[in-house]
């Protein structure tokens, strides 16, 4: 799609300038017109600077320069709160107007129907994909998303005083209303700390990723099921089963232990039973609205057998359920107030089923007795949210470092006088592993007393046997490497008294790993005991952040492309269905992007119905914080899924083979040239980003380290990218790519790049994401971090880097064949642009925050709050970050 017009922006800009002058007013009223007078200044400036008036920006630095501590934390709050009401304005022009189709593609399912209608045998293909496919959403804790709750919901509730004041039919009095309601909301923001005072709990992430559930995901499902179903029908000319549905979530938060020692096998149990509790809430909500509205007498005669001669028999069973729900959240708030408390299970809520049995059944009753249209209402709507959430909610992930399942049989093998386990080979360790499984007495004695990390291990084990197998999703084992490491946890499991089979899923993370996953998956392939053991399916997860961080973005793209195409290869030959979980973060830097545009970029017979994807943090919010919003998304999802499966993206050619494995050792060696052997990169960094302060602010339940004395190897994936998005460089985003495109074509490839771009997906997928991130880029941020921040001996290093930037643009223009960056996305480039004013002041007070605080060795609590405020502020700006 080429260029919008101007006016396409203007209901945008109109409510991004009423949100601004709004809040302008309530500051106004609050630190007096002085403080407005004084902002707006700073804001002209920006905007002027941006022009390229040198004055401008020069005045600008010196007034943010000069204000006292005491006026940073409302300059700082003034600015960020811009952003976020910015952001608001954008998310409700994205679910209110047609916007770049690249970004909000208005009806993806609709166009994929309407392609796939001239196909041989079109309905019974798109019908049989339906069918079968498994999108699984999997939400997680982001130690980057700052924003309360609390502030959450304003927010949400700002975008629906928007859709009512844009309404054509609103009456005055109505406009009055909700105009001036507006004003309270943004009134209760600024007047509202924004940012937590203690470092959450994994219960306090696991109880924000339920929020986003209840607010918004609760309705969008249903929602989105509807439109499903219109579309189909639109079609097809017949009604979507009600059996389908593609949709699935699960969570990270609290079951995610690898590197983080506050999730606790008691957090996990805690958070298992919350998810229980808040089903049973919703479906409270649910039961109660059905009791109002199925007030019909006639029904078939399985329901009055099962409910007896009532004049109301539908609301005689929904009164039941009602009765064992309130029972049900009762006994779950006893249970978390006391671990020793009874559940009675029996004469609860506590399967699906439960609750499926009896709604169905009174489904079925009124379509038998000619009520179809009132079937397929809010009861057919609980009935897709049960096949959906289930009574569990969120299925909960156990995510845990191989090395302490390694750690678990080192112990015990001493203990028992067997060996030094890690001192075996992968031979030794699988015919142990093997032989134990298979082995009918317990192998861990009762009274043995392990350290505290063994028992912690055991304990977690123990937990997820305890669960009914609908509560949790897989057991991912961070760092795999090899088919021993997937035994380990399988007879952990075993020895707990597990009775159903959990999948237990290898992450794949560093280049080396990636490169030698499918020997290791077809070495595990070849035991008959594992292969009986997984009856015909194998879940295997790409980790695209800790990759991207070894080996750039280029070459592990690369990796993770070759890496899914050698494990379906290998699942084909074992006859084995593969799922491939997806470990995306935000950033491009950690596989983020457009969900739709990376779903049909992945290789052919990768996705084939099913896919496991990770979603963090903000990146939750701005996705699914809105139902409406939420329904787009999904929408994204459904129907790239059902294209990649159906319409499956065309094989890589040799010679394109030939130029990414060129690009793809170009850029290796140009990245870890940098990260790993610049004597002076680490301290740059350091300097030149707010990497150390993020470690100390209370900003998620994790730490940034997986070992506390670790260097940049041990730091995590997400404050490797997060502290680079801040100072605006996005080194991992880019750093080697711009190396390799240039080597491509100096070897003579420019044509065949070009091909590439336009035929082949991934490729075209990879430019797209690259010229984003050089949008975005900003060196005359980044060297104004480096000119107050980083000594000056290590300038030479920056300019080097900034040098690399440039370069790597001017490639990827000649590339496209376009004069700027981001020409076919408008929107996008129209979205960057709306922040940059509001974005320039909070970097300059950061990286006065930064110099300020640097200087002592205890941080205030001020300084603390304002350097807080504006991470969250250009978190929010950048809107792909950690």
């Amino acid at each position: 799609m080429g260029e919008l017009s101007v006016d396409s922006y203007a209901p945008l800009r109109a409510n991004v300038n009423l949100l601004g002058q709004i809040l302008g007013e309530t500051m106004s009223n609050d630190l007096g017109a002085g403080f407005l007078e004084k902002v707006e200044q700073i804001r002209v400036l920006a905007k002027d600077s941006r022009s390229g008036d040198e004055t401008a920006r020069s005045k600008m630095l010196t007034i943010l320069a000069e204000l006292p501590d005491e006026e940073l934390v409302p300059f700082v709050k003034a600015f960020n709160q811009f952003l976020n009401l910015a952001n608001i304005a954008e998310q409700f022009h994205t679910i209110s107007h047609d916007c770049d189709e690249k970004v909000c593609a208005p009806q993806p399912i609709d166009d994929l129907f309407e392609r796939l209608k001239s196909q041989p045998n079109a309905e019974e293909k798109v019908l049989n994909c339906l069918n079968e496919t498994s999108i699984d959403i999997v939400l997680t804790a982001h130690p980057t998303e700052i924003s309360r709750r609390t502030l959450i919901k304003k927010y949400n509730s700002i975008i629906h005083c928007l859709s009512v004041l844009d309404s054509e039919r609103i009456d005055y009095d109505e406009r009055q209303k909700y105009s001036q309601r507006l004003r309270e909301l943004v009134s209760q923001i600024w007047h509202t700390n924004e940012i937590r005072q203690q470092r959450p709990t994994p219960v306090d992430e696991a109880t924000w990723g339920l929020s986003t559930l209840e607010v918004s995901l609760w309705q969008a499902v249903p929602d989105f099921m509807r439109q499903l179903e219109g579309q189909f029908q639109k079609h097809f000319n017949r009604q979507l089963p009600k059996t389908v549905m593609p949709l699935k979530f699960s969570s990270w938060m609290g079951g995610d232990r690898d590197g983080n020692p506050f999730v606790t096998a008691e957090v996990t149990q805690e958070v298992l039973y919350r998810n229980r509790q808040r089903a049973a809430l919703l479906y409270l909500e649910d039961i109660d609205e059905l009791v109002s509205e199925l007030s019909m007498d006639d029904a078939s005669d399985r329901m009055i057998e099962a409910v007896g001669a009532d004049r109301t028999p539908y609301r005689v069973l929904l009164r039941q359920l009602r009765k064992r729900l309130k029972r049900t959240i009762k006994a779950l708030d006893l249970k978390l107030e006391d671990e020793e408390a009874e559940l009675p299970v029996k004469k609860l809520i506590w399967h699906t089923r439960d609750l499926t049995a009896p709604l169905t059944m009174m489904y079925d009753s009124l379509v038998e007795k000619g009520m179809t249209l009132i079937a397929n209402g809010k009861l057919l709507d609980t009935l897709r949210r049960l096949s959906c959430f289930g009574v569990h909610l969120l299925k909960l992930d156990i995510r845990q470092d191989s090395g302490r399942h390694a750690e678990v049989f080192q112990e015990l093998l001493a203990y028992l006088e067997l060996g030094d386990y890690n001192s075996w080979s992968e031979t030794q360790k699988q015919t142990f592993l093997l032989l134990e499984l298979q082995n009918k007495r317990p192998l861990i004695p009762q009274h043995w007393k392990p350290s505290a990390n063994v028992q912690e291990v055991l304990d977690t084990t123990r937990v997820v046997a305890q669960q009914s197998q609908q509560a949790l999703g897989s057991y991912v084992i961070s760092m795999a490497r090899e088919p021993s490491d997937v035994l380990a946890v399988i007879l952990l499991l075993q020895e707990a008294g597990c009775q159903w089979t959990m999948p237990v899923v290898p992450l794949f993370e560093t280049l080396d790993d990636l490169n030698h996953a499918s020997d290791s998956i077809n070495q595990l392939l070849t035991v008959d005991w594992y292969r009986e053991h997984i009856k015909g399916s194998q879940e295997v997860m790409i980790g695209y952040s800790d990759s991207s961080k070894d080996a750039g973005v280029i070459a592990a793209s690369w990796a993770q492309y070759e890496a899914q195409e050698q494990l379906v290869e290998v699942c084909k030959q074992w006859d084995i269905k593969l799922t491939l979980f997806h470990g995306r973060g935000g950033t491009i830097g950690r596989g983020g992007g457009p969900a739709h545009q990376a779903i049909l970029s992945q290789p052919p017979g990768s996705v084939d119905g099913r896919i496991r994807v990770t979603e963090q943090g903000e990146m939750i919010r701005f996705k699914f914080g809105l139902p409406k919003m939420a329904c787009k998304s999904l929408a994204l999802y459904a129907s790239a899924v059902m294209e990649a499966s159906i319409l499956p993206p065309p094989e890589p050619k040799p010679e394109w083979r030939k130029v990414m494995h060129l690009m793809s050792e170009t850029s290796l060696h140009a990245y870890r040239n940098v990260v790993r052997h610049d004597p002076q990169f680490v301290e740059y960094f350091r300097y030149a980003t707010p990497e150390v302060e993020l470690g100390k602010l209370p900003l998620g339940s994790r730490p940034a380290k997986r070992r506390k004395d670790g260097g940049i190897e041990s730091l995590r994936a997400i404050p490797w990218s997060f502290a680079w998005s801040q100072n605006r460089l996005n080194l991992p985003a880019w750093l080697g790519a711009g190396d390799a495109i240039k080597e491509a074509v100096k070897q003579g490839y420019i044509d065949t790049l070009r091909i590439m771009v336009k035929e082949w997906p991934y490729f075209s997928s990879r430019m797209s994401m690259l010229e984003m991130v050089y949008a975005k880029s900003e060196t005359n941020i980044a060297k104004y971090y480096e000119r107050c921040l980083v000594p000056k001996q290590l300038h030479g290093f920056g300019h080097r880097l900034s040098d690399k930037l440039h370069s790597g643009k001017a490639t990827l223009l000649n590339l496209i064949e376009s004069e700027v960056l981001m020409a076919s996305t408008p929107w996008s480039r129209e979205s960057i642009n709306l922040r940059n004013p509001y974005l320039d002041p909070l970097h300059a007070l950061q990286v006065e925050l930064l110099a300020r605080t640097r200087k002592t060795s205890e941080m205030d609590k001020e300084l603390e709050l304002a350097l807080m405020l504006t991470i969250a502020g250009v978190a929010a700006g950048m809107r792909n970050t950690g």
